[in-house]
């Protein structure tokens, strides 16, 4: 099979519209629409990533979509990306979308006065942001103009910075490792538009050089592919079919803090300035769900899946049993639907195939009567079962 053949029947966007899980409108161009199954996969992400970033001592923030022209003049993206960005006029002053999050986290950290005991502080956002890309590179979820960034912006002690870039790379590892992800690493230099002075950026790719060299990461360097504001390591996601796709960010910011004023009292009671890492996992929700719908091919693992159970009763006879099996499922926490319609088994089979669904409850009257079903998984293997042990076997299997 050839690698073309392979990659047009994993495109995500004809699996989008097959598995009915997002849709482009030309109301919106680059602004995708999610449909009920997609919610779910975006749902299943968004709480993976609450839960992980719990775990990793970070507090989750929401800041606003439009903030003044003049925060995105002082942070410096107004001269380097203004042209990518939208705005809007309210009470005869000037607004721009978010582009990106990171100084709305800036406003949360100067909010109040800090100590040097609060540090680090790791905020987490879920953050929507707009990017005005061209038409013509539009592309379903791969390259959109609205989208979710799993951002997290941490602001740290000098003497912090290099502890804090590992966990970060620890817990990019327990991301990429749960989908079952091999990446590759870049680390990206000072480019020739850049914020700040030279010592800072050599002080910056320094530190990032360390750790990854602490890690005994394999890693390439992307010369001048750094951000205006600092340099950066990019890590590069190698799906099933060997194909590289560009997610995960953290970026060392000296010069955010800079701009922005950012403070601490230190343990000398002094005024200091802290150091800001960014850093994406996902990159952007839409893009990572484009990824993963390739790369699983619309075959979701179990925890993922839209529906995890589909019931199939044979006849109309026996829908009574077949909703109290879809009960007892949903009463364990899984995700069931049953296909009532008035058509033929094997139509019914060959449906919930092409929709991609983990396990098939198919009911009969034989099953009816013995209080058993005919498990069927992805692969066509069936094996008829007492219902509470089928049950069991699935519950066991979303726990792998």
């Amino acid at each position: 099979m050839s690698a073309s053949f392979d990659s047009e029947k994993r495109n995500h966007r004809k699996l989008g519209t097959q598995l009915e899980l997002f849709i482009s409108m030309e109301e919106a161009p680059g602004m995708p629409f999610f449909l009920p199954k997609g919610m779910v996969i975006r749902d299943e992400l968004e709480k993976f990533w609450k839960k992980e970033h719990r775990k990793a001592g970070y507090q989750e923030i929401k800041t606003p979509i439009m903030m003044k022209q003049e925060l995105w003049e002082q942070s410096g993206h107004w001269k380097h990306y203004h042209e990518s960005m939208y705005f809007s006029n309210v009470d005869d002053q000037s607004y721009a979308i978010k582009p990106m999050n990171c100084p709305g986290a800036v406003l949360i950290y100067n909010s109040r006065r800090r100590s040097y005991r609060e540090l680090p502080i790791r905020y987490g956002e879920l953050g929507l942001v707009h990017r005005h890309e061209l038409s013509g590179s539009l592309s379903g979820l791969l390259r959109v103009r609205s989208f979710t960034q799993d951002d997290a912006h941490l602001f740290v002690l000098e003497d912090q910075v290099q502890k804090e870039l590992h966990n970060v790379l620890d817990l990019i590892d327990v991301f990429y490792s749960k989908f079952g992800f091999r990446y590759k690493i870049e680390l990206s230099t000072r480019p020739e538009e850049y914020m700040g002075s030279i010592a800072m950026w050599d002080k910056a790719e320094e530190d990032l050089k360390r750790v990854l060299q602490d890690r005994n990461a394999d890693y390439q360097i992307n010369e001048g592919d750094g951000s205006f504001y600092g340099p950066k390591i990019d890590f590069h996601l190698v799906d099933s079919i060997g194909r590289s796709w560009q997610c995960g960010t953290v970026q060392l910011d000296f010069q955010m803090p800079e701009k922005f004023n950012c403070e601490y009292i230190g343990e000398d009671n002094k005024v200091h300035r802290p150091i800001m890492i960014h850093r994406a996992i996902y990159g952007s929700i839409e893009r990572f769900m484009a990824i993963l719908i390739e790369h699983y091919e619309g075959e979701f693992p179990m925890w993922l899946a839209p529906v995890q159970v589909k019931v199939l009763p044979i006849s109309q006879a026996q829908m009574d049993y077949a909703l109290q099996v879809k009960n007892l499922l949903e009463n364990k926490g899984l995700r069931v639907e049953i296909d009532d319609r008035d058509e033929k088994i094997g139509y019914k089979i060959r449906n919930a195939q092409m929709a991609k669904t983990p396990y098939l409850m198919v009911v009969g009257k034989k099953e009816m009567e013995e209080g058993k079903v005919s498990l069927r998984n992805r692969k066509g293997i069936s094996e008829v079962l007492i219902l509470e042990n089928a049950i069991q076997f699935i519950i066991d299997e979303m726990r792998k």
